[in-house]
């Protein structure tokens, strides 16, 4: 059985957390991209990190037996003028996917989400995966993508104190406008 500690991220972590990730994104580079790169998942959450959106208590990491193997963050967005979040990106170092860590990352994240009051969570990610958490297509909420394109795969989740006048468009915090 698994041990794994679910905790908010110190500031010890961030070398692991980028191996993690870097591990974790490794196979999704573009094919021109020179060997050996960083994948953008690495750089931006450092450059979130350095904004007013960062929000520390919902930037965790999954540890077992001591080693850390998984991350999630969640920073400010909005919906139009209200306030909510914007889930991602979420990774788990190879030899742990499959095992949990990332379903408990996301209930972590959600459940502290929640117990701070945000009234959504939104995410782009696969649309076979997320809505065992709540995730479902946010033009089923009336909120709209930056990229049309997206489709399926913009997602929300409305927690607790979700109100149904949350809907316009949504802009992720500013250094996802430089991927």
């Amino acid at each position: 059985m698994l041990s794994l500690l679910i905790r908010r991220e110190l500031p010890d972590d961030i070398e692991a957390v980028r191996g993690v990730m870097a591990a974790a994104f490794a196979d999704q580079a573009p094919p021109d991209a020179p060997a050996g790169s960083v994948p953008v998942e690495v750089t931006l959450v450092d450059a979130l990190r350095a904004t007013d959106e960062w929000l520390p208590a919902l930037s965790m990491v999954a540890e077992v037996d001591g080693e850390i193997v998984g991350y999630v963050v969640c920073s400010r967005a909005s919906v139009d003028t209200h306030p909510v979040l914007g889930l991602g990106p979420l990774a788990v170092s190879p030899k742990s996917q499959g095992t949990g860590v990332g379903s408990g990352l996301m209930h972590a994240v959600l459940g502290a989400a929640d117990a701070l009051d945000e009234p959504l969570v939104v995410l782009l990610g696969h649309s076979d995966y997320y809505p065992r958490f709540g995730f479902r297509p946010a033009t089923d909420l009336g909120i709209v993508a930056p990229v049309a394109a997206w489709g399926a795969h913009f997602q929300a989740r409305p927690m607790t104190v979700y109100d149904p006048a949350i809907r316009g468009h949504f802009r992720y915090a500013a250094p996802f406008n430089d991927l």
